[in-house]
């Protein structure tokens, strides 16, 4: 901010005496601070802009002076010399006295001088003849202006100098004009450097986003797009910019016609046309509005289905926990089983796992998902026997808005749509019912759905593994099951035998689920008795897996005491029923698993003599692991 107005040889008189506090010379001749090399090079470049904007105008300027004897000088802040252009003669002679370029002329250096009499008042000043305070600058009449930044800071000076005879007021109102437009291109460049950089700021987080972000104008041509907009619809990078949206979103003018009402879109499924064909999106729609409160545009937003459906499975919790690494069991059923899932695990085919409930058919099915070129998609499991036969169809094709009576608004998306792009688990299927099993079986030879109350069909990329606790051919022959269906469910059949098929399992299922309890509910691992574990490997488990896990898990719960649940003790189908033969309770002997299988085997080969088959047969257990647990125990 400039100082108020003040009488010229007031000011004149207070630049001379600081001068004299200053120490300086009337007899000096030149500037004693003068940058060379380095130095000097280095103060051009930190004022570089100021140069650059300043230069084309102080050309502008000297165009009305030229011939005339003046000189132009452009200073810093602190009044070093940054330019000189002018009339030769008077450039010349200003090098005799080295006011040249590097030079300070500030009041320090070389006293009252318009340069830095005009810094130090921070207001234009004209200084002639004897107003100079050395001698030798007092054939110069100069007049200079302050240049300010946008926050009033100087940035600078404009001098305008000839000999003294040539002094006139309006060379100050010149340097004054000269001044005003340097300030001007300043704060306009400023002004483009911040649009440039909020810009730049906005492409930069436009193009981070996961969601595709196209601007139209009102005629429907595309002002701008993202990264992910071109990616999505398989565009180059900036080659949507210009193009008509017609040919992508055929329906915009719909669409255009809902936001010019100042209402918005949101999560619209919807078909655009992208590079690559005809794709499905979810898409949202915003009106934009100029301050006149006049409709300029739209913009829309739209994401890839399958990666809605999957951030919805995600928190959901339909998404495959298990892999083969989950598998426990050393038998050679379980071996083939996983080996086998593997090698088909790749394939589109559809898979029918089969086997008696808690045997691990869902185990297998997210393993072979997991294990696919499908696993970063959605895993989507359907229990077909836990609906009503009314919600069934809802829930695998999902329905559109006003299927029906609470039909949630904008529809929903089916099972099906949910898994696109990745692997869809029906379980229980024998229980679907036979209308279902007509729409599923067109489902899979399609590839495509149709919304319950809608007439769209919807294209699904679908893996289908199904699983079964029935034996479906009987169902079939009941009439309960079509035979269609299951043929194109069990193009890969994958059976899983009972728990009591694999017994050579059980041991190592039972260590793995007493310590699984036992860190889960925070308690120590409870010791088996001998007969206990005998007992449990010979035990037939009607529910399989699902039986040893909760009997393991009460086990743990009652700290190995059995005899705490009364309610076990009357069922004698129960595993803890089996009691001591002599019908006293005592307290068990305690011995480790280890040793537990290595006497139970122990006593199994001296009872048949060491015959393998017998043994093995007994111990429920294959002849080949028999072979292995006898190497291992060292007997």
């Amino acid at each position: 901010m400039s100082r108020p107005t003040r009488k010229k040889e007031d000011i004149i008189r207070e630049s001379h005496e600081r001068s004299r506090q200053y120490g300086v010379s009337p007899d000096r001749t030149k500037s004693p601070n003068i940058l060379k090399g380095s130095r000097k090079e280095d103060i051009l470049k930190s004022n570089k802009e100021l140069i650059i904007v300043a230069a084309p105008l102080l050309d502008l300027l000297y165009n009305f002076v030229a011939g005339s004897g003046f000189i132009l000088i452009l200073t810093d802040k602190e009044g070093c010399i940054l330019r000189i252009s002018g009339d030769q003669p008077t450039i010349e002679a200003a090098n005799q006295m080295q006011i040249v370029v590097g030079a300070y002329l500030d009041e320090k250096s070389v006293g009252t001088n318009a340069m830095g009499t005009a810094i130090r008042e921070d207001m234009p000043v004209q200084v002639s003849s004897t107003e100079h305070f050395i001698t030798a600058y007092q054939q110069w009449t100069c007049s200079a202006a302050p240049v300010h930044d946008e926050k009033g800071t100087i940035i600078g000076t404009i001098n305008l100098t000839g000999r003294q005879e040539l002094v006139h007021l309006h060379t100050l109102g010149l340097v004054v004009a000269a001044v005003t437009s340097i300030e001007t291109r300043l704060k306009n460049n400023l002004n483009e450097q911040r649009l440039t950089e909020s810009v730049w700021f906005l492409n930069t987080v436009m193009d981070s986003m996961s969601l595709a972000v196209i601007s139209l104008n009102d005629n429907g041509q595309i002002r701008s797009a993202n990264k992910m907009a071109h990616k999505l619809l398989k565009y180059p990078n900036d080659h949507l910019q210009g193009l008509m949206i017609g040919g992508i979103l055929p329906e915009w003018k719909k669409h255009f016609e809902i936001v010019s009402n100042q209402q918005i879109i949101l999560d619209e499924d919807t078909s655009l046309n992208t590079a690559a064909g005809k794709e499905s999106f979810c898409m949202s729609a915003y009106p934009i509005t100029l301050r006149s409160g006049q409709i300029d545009g739209m913009v829309i937003s739209f994401r890839e289905m399958k990666r809605v459906y999957k951030t919805v499975n995600k928190y959901t919790g339909m998404n495959a926990r298990y892999s083969f690494e989950d598998l426990i069991g050393e038998s050679d059923e379980i071996k083939r089983i996983a080996e086998y899932a593997r090698a088909v695990a790749n394939s589109p085919s559809t898979v029918l796992i089969s086997g008696e409930s808690g045997t691990g058919k869902e185990i297998i099915a997210q393993s072979m998902h997991n294990y696919s070129n499908r696993a970063e998609n959605s895993f989507v499991a359907l229990n077909c026997g836990a609906i009503s036969p009314g919600l069934i169809e809802s829930e695998l094709f999902g329905y559109d808005e006003g299927a029906f009576t609470g039909a949630h608004k904008g529809g929903r998306p089916g099972k099906f749509e949910l898994a696109h792009g990745g692997t869809l688990f029906l379980d229980e299927i024998g229980e679907m019912p036979p209308d279902m099993q007509v729409k599923l079986l067109r489902a899979i030879q399609e590839s495509a759905v149709t919304r319950v109350g809608g007439n769209k069909l919807i294209p699904v990329d679908v893996r289908i593994i199904a699983a079964t606790n029935k034996n479906l051919k009987e169902e079939i022959d009941k009439g309960r099951f079509r035979s269609d269906l299951f043929y194109r469910l069990s193009v890969i059949p994958v059976y899983i035998p009972p728990l009591r098929d694999r017994r050579e399992d059980i041991p190592l299922l039972i260590r793995y689920f007493l310590n699984l309890k036992s860190v889960r509910l925070k308690k120590n691992v409870p010791e088996i008795s001998k007969q206990l574990f005998t007992s449990l490997i010979q035990y037939h488990w009607p529910g399989n897996i699902r039986e040893l896990e909760n009997f393991i898990e009460k086990y743990v719960n009652l700290d190995g005491d059995l005899s705490f649940d009364p309610a076990s003790m009357k069922d004698e189908n129960a595993l803890s029923s089996i009691a001591d033969p002599t019908g006293i309770k005592q307290k068990p002997a305690i011995f480790s698993l280890a040793d537990t299988e290595k006497q139970a085997i122990a006593n199994a080969l001296g009872h048949f003599s060491n015959n393998i088959s017998r043994t093995a047969m007994a111990l429920g257990i294959s002849r080949n692991a028999l072979y292995e647990k006898i190497k291992r125990h060292g007997l």
